[in-house]
């Protein structure tokens, strides 16, 4: 059953209920109201009979006082003697009891009964005087009318009812349409999204509603949008992984094929796979590491640690294997103790100082400043280098994403990783890390903000 069809049943059948109970109330109103009025009619016609009969000492009751009594309603009388004898009766034909039960009561008593030509409505009033109960009036009205403007009430109320639950069913199934059409559009494009794999396609918003349905259209396109970055930029990382992968794997074996037909063992050719075999393993490191990140399974041994001898050991190990080649400028570095995993820290400073060193040209210089603030301490690493694309700039801490526009790949390129792995260990750290090409030069500048502790 589509949900359009139930949203029309839903709401067919709580307009139904509704109206089932007000049907109820108006039928339920409208007879106590009509059986009230006769009850009214009936207690002042009895009350007023009964003034008018005589009743003499002996208890005998004279019923010529009543001969000329009347109303202006069709009611019946009857008035029986202490001897449970018929004394007057109008119309003459109703010679048997209107009301059996109501004439041994002592007092006035109204009852519904159902007579041979009809329904009845009877009020039973004794007859008293000075000896005791010496009779019983009894007055009864037809209730014919009644049941009739009931009945005709049921009926109008019955098919009301029905048409306005059909109407309301109606309008519900075309309200229920135009409210689900954007999303049967985004399950149309969906499907073929599916069935063609074009992360391109977006549902048309030229007529996008401002309700709950506009902004799940809205959200649905910017995941489409984010899905479609994410593949390209695993389709690319794939790519750049083949040809990081196929690279010293083809470097290691014309080495050794060389040395085999050789039949000697040639040191240069070992220091080269050697090398090769490095750039694997790192590679197969950080693919770990960030999967590992990815899946939330990253373990954080967590401790009091100082960070600005974490930073200066960096600091000496980058200089180290960048070969002096870059001048690392210490700035400004002030003491300050945080709480963190010491050596996932270390993997952060790391990656941004090799990254900014790696594109530094040769007598460039990498500038490192820490400053310690009120509730957080601040890094900056900042290069002379090329700079960053504004188009990339959004993109650098993207998982897989490796922008190569103004930085050109060598060698001792990355596998597009690193910043990845850095903006995660930070992020863990309830850290924040960003990036900005400097104003008035070439280069970026790379900001790390670490909570410290209170």
């Amino acid at each position: 059953m589509s949900l359009r069809l139930r949203l029309t049943i839903f709401y067919s059948f709580i307009l139904g209920g509704v109206l089932l109970v007000f049907s109820g109330m108006v039928y339920g109103l409208v007879g106590v109201a009509l059986m009230d009025q006769i009850d009214q009619t009936l207690i002042k016609s009895g009350n007023q009979l009964i003034d008018q009969l005589y009743v003499n000492t002996y208890g005998q009751i004279n019923s010529r006082t009543i001969m000329e009594f009347n109303t202006s309603d069709n009611l019946i009388f009857q008035v029986w003697g202490q001897d449970r004898e018929l004394q007057f009766s109008r119309p003459i034909s109703f010679t048997a009891s209107l009301d059996e039960g109501g004439k041994v009561s002592r007092e006035p008593v109204l009852n519904t009964v159902q007579l041979n030509n009809g329904h009845y409505r009877v009020i039973s009033v004794p007859i008293t005087s000075t000896r005791g109960m010496v009779g019983m009036v009894q007055v009864a009205e037809n209730l014919l009318i009644v049941d009739v403007v009931k009945q005709t009430l049921a009926i109008l109320l019955i098919v009301f009812s029905i048409f306005s639950v059909f109407l309301a069913g109606v309008a519900a199934w075309i309200f229920t349409g135009q409210v689900l059409e954007p999303i049967m559009v985004m399950t149309h494009v969906a499907t073929q999204i599916v069935n063609a794999d074009d992360l391109q396609r977006r549902i048309p918003i030229s007529r996008l509603p401002d309700d709950e349905v506009g902004k799940l259209i809205f959200a649905f396109n910017n995941t489409l949008s984010r899905l479609e970055a994410e593949f390209n930029s695993q389709r690319r990382f794939m790519a750049d992984i083949s040809h990081d992968l196929r690279t010293p794997l083809t470097v290691i074996k014309g080495n050794v094929g060389l040395m085999r037909r050789m039949n000697v063992l040639d040191e240069e050719s070992m220091a080269s796979i050697e090398t090769e075999v490095d750039r694997l393993v790192r590679l197969v490191s950080d693919l770990l590491l960030h999967f590992q990140m990815e899946s939330g399974n990253l373990a954080m041994q967590l401790s009091l640690i100082s960070l600005d001898e974490l930073l200066l050991n960096v600091i000496n190990q980058i200089h180290i294997m960048g070969e002096q080649r870059v001048k690392l400028s210490i700035e400004e570095i002030e003491p300050v103790e945080i709480l963190g995993d010491a050596d996932r820290l270390k993997r952060v400073f790391i990656n941004l100082l090799d990254n900014s060193v790696k594109y530094t040209p040769t007598d460039g210089k990498v500038r490192i400043r820490l400053r310690k603030r009120t509730n957080e301490v601040e890094i900056e690493i900042e290069d002379t280098g090329p700079g960053i694309p504004q188009s990339d700039l959004q993109h650098v801490f993207h998982r897989f994403y490796r922008g190569e526009k103004s930085r050109k790949r060598s060698k001792d390129t990355g596998f597009g990783l690193g910043l990845s792995i850095a903006y995660y260990i930070v992020q863990a750290h309830n850290g924040d890390i960003t990036v900005q090409n400097k104003h008035h030069e070439t280069g970026a500048i790379f900001t790390v903000r670490l909570p410290i502790p209170d």
